[in-house]
């Protein structure tokens, strides 16, 4: 059995260090685990630690999917198979850069869950159900059933955003009365009012940092004089998002880091040790105030996470300095690094087929539109991530007046009569200025972008689609909307061939003639935004402003001979729609 004491932890009588490292099997496809969790192996590592993603399971109230990348037991059996021991973190929130924090955007709409992430019934009915379903798979894989996982997470950071001691010993109950007999524990920030947040009395509270081990280990056994030195996320990269600087950690600085955490005694979970990627509308967001939930600052596509195993789950400088210092505090030699799968020729796939959205719009949103006085939200629409053109008339004639958006989430191309008249971004312009009806009446429309939900502060429950739009002083009501969900498989029946001429987005589509499967990146040079599928499977978001600058393309989604590449377009393409092959990834 495995058992936690002031001393550290002891596995069937014997003691063991924990060395670890984060790998999310949602951030990677099943057929791509085995590899990644090698590369853990011969890093040094013996254990791996994942979150398991609500949403990812449970996209729509009581439907569940544990299919694909979404194979919890299959990952974890691979765990096993690997020779890994793993720690499990079920709790209902993960964060983790990932959509709403891993919470269904669907809570959002469900008008009995008043409040997330505390003591209201409404979301503890549906975290329950969501329990009973999940846990039966985990707790067969429990060291104490004859698997592998150590511990499981009760909350996670919760120091971070509240304060509902109750809430966390009723999911440590839930977890108890379901089965989990391992070690329960909770993970959050070294300062005092994180760990009196966050912890809960009789199970283990662990820390999160990046340096500094020996103070933060000071304040955890202040605190905790009980529990043993553990860093359950050792920040060695950090993430990006849209607009901003590609962020990296100079490797022996951070092993320098790494080998304080051992030094002082302590056990370790590196996060990420391989960052992976945020395909289709996974990527979550953040805001640059998390007190206030203001400055909206969506994440890319890749978690590369200037991780130890890169995206491609290539082995890097960081991972040779980490190699070195986890053989240093390592019972035996870890085994050689695995070598990669093959990577497509360089080269350039013509896009030559294309459809302007608003002509296939009957196919993409068959449903009647929904009315309502006020623009109804995505959430209200019943779609997690997507499209969503609103429609309705400004009364005339009159003279020009500002149309300006209230509660914008996050970006919506405005039209006058089907003339494109501006761009609006939240946190950014949300006004039209002089925009005049000549006549008795004008349609005003706007084609509203999600971007990632906020997944972390008090910005979580981040509603998507517009609040109010007003013409001067005055709101617009009698809205129509019409939903395009994007992110999960290509659009079907699509009129390809109808061309691409007139206002608004594009769908693009080419075909790639390949060998056999195999890795590739890809790159839209002269693209704006938007989306892109290969095969049916969308590998997710990309943006000019970057600072990422192509998408990586894992080998199972390839084929030998055809695969179809799709592009939806928002903005603007090049004049010869083409994408480009590289040999290595461009993150910025």
């Amino acid at each position: 059995m495995f058992h936690v004491s002031p001393e550290g932890f002891s596995l069937d009588g014997r003691p063991v260090r924990l060395l670890s490292g984060a790998l999310h099997y949602f951030r990677s496809l099943p057929e791509q685990w085995p590899h990644r969790l090698g590369q853990l192996r011969a890093m040094g590592l013996n254990c791996v630690e994942t979150y398991v993603p609500w949403n990812l399971h449970e996209p729509r109230p009581g439907t569940y999917d544990f299919t694909g990348m979404a194979d919890l037991e299959r990952f974890l059996t691979a765990t096993r198979e690997a020779g890994l021991h793993a720690i499990v973190r079920p709790s209902p929130y993960i964060c983790a850069e990932w959509e709403n924090g891993g919470l269904p955007w669907w809570l959002l709409a469900d008008p009995e869950v008043r409040a997330l992430r505390c003591q209201d019934p409404g979301y503890l009915a549906r975290v329950e159900r969501w329990f009973d379903v999940l846990l039966p798979r985990l707790v067969p894989h429990q060291v104490t059933h004859g698997g592998n996982v150590l511990m499981m997470q009760i909350e996670n950071e919760y120091g971070s955003y509240g304060t509902d001691a109750g809430y966390l010993r009723h999911l440590a109950e839930l977890m108890r009365a379901r089965g989990v007999d391992v070690p329960l524990f909770t993970s959050d920030g070294p300062e005092d009012f994180f760990l009196t947040g966050g912890s809960v009395p009789g199970h283990l509270a662990t820390v999160n940092f990046g340096s500094r081990a020996g103070e933060a280990f000071e304040r955890l056994a202040a605190l905790r004089p009980d529990d043993p030195p553990m860093c359950m996320e050792f920040w060695c990269g950090w993430f990006d998002h849209w607009g901003d600087d590609h962020v990296v950690r100079d490797p022996a600085e951070a092993a320098d880091a790494l080998d304080e955490i051992l030094t002082a005694g302590g056990q370790v979970n590196l996060y990420m040790a391989h960052g992976g990627t945020n395909f289709a509308t996974w990527a979550g967001a953040n805001t640059k105030d998390p007190v206030t939930g203001e400055r909206y600052a969506p994440t890319v596509t890749s978690y590369d996470y200037d991780a130890p195993v890169d995206e491609r789950g290539g082995v890097t400088e960081k991972f040779h300095a980490f190699r070195a210092v986890l053989a240093r505090h390592a019972d035996a030699p870890p085994p050689e690094p695995l070598p990669l799968p093959p990577l497509l020729p360089t080269g350039r796939v013509e896009l030559t087929e294309s459809v302007r959205l608003f002509d296939a719009l009957d196919r993409l949103s068959p449903a009647p539109p929904v009315h309502g006085a006020e623009p109804p939200s995505f959430e209200e629409l019943g779609i997690a991530h997507g499209l969503v053109l609103y429609e309705t008339t400004v009364p005339g004639p009159r003279g020009p007046y500002p149309l300006s958006v209230q509660g914008l989430a996050d970006r919506a191309h405005v039209y006058l009569d089907g003339r494109p008249v501006g761009v609006l971004e939240r946190d950014g312009e949300q006004q039209v200025p002089d925009v005049a009806v000549a006549g008795a009446a004008a349609r005003v429309s706007l084609l509203v972008e999600s971007m990632g939900r906020v997944n972390y502060g008090t910005g979580l429950g981040d509603r998507k689609g517009v609040r109010r739009v007003l013409h001067t002083q005055q709101s617009l009501h009698g809205w129509r909307a019409r939903p395009v969900e994007l992110g999960h498989g290509t659009p079907e029946g699509l009129p390809w061939g109808t061309g691409g001429e007139g206002p608004g987005p594009v769908f693009h589509r080419g075909h790639l003639e390949a060998a056999g499967p195999a890795d590739g990146y890809l790159a839209l040079p002269g693209w704006g935004k938007g989306y892109v599928w290969v095969n049916g499977f969308c590998l997710g978001r990309y943006w000019e402003r970057g600072p990422q600058r192509t998408l990586y393309v894992p080998w199972p989604l390839l084929r030998a001979g055809r695969n179809e590449i799709v592009v939806l377009e928002l903005d603007a393409a090049p004049e010869r729609p083409a994408v480009e092959l590289r040999d290595s990834a461009d993150l910025g």
